[in-house]
């Protein structure tokens, strides 16, 4: 047995009802949480000296710096 209530003129089933508040429930945690973040995997860095990977390496945090910025 189904309990029906009249919403804006509708009736609807307890059982849509019951399946709303829970969709409502755990997107609303899903989206709070953040969902799902992908990380950003980077090409390896090919440099042919230390000091050419400390400057590549000192680029890209800059440019994500200023990235964050705008």
């Amino acid at each position: 047995m189904v309990a029906y209530y009249t919403i804006f003129g509708r009736q609807v089933g307890s059982h849509y009802l019951a399946m709303g508040v829970l969709a409502s429930l755990f997107g609303a945690t899903y989206a709070s949480v953040g969902g799902s973040k992908k990380t950003v995997q980077t090409p390896p860095i090919n440099a042919s000296s230390s000091d050419e990977a400390d400057f590549i390496k000192k680029f890209m945090e800059e440019a994500d710096n200023s990235k964050e910025k705008h």
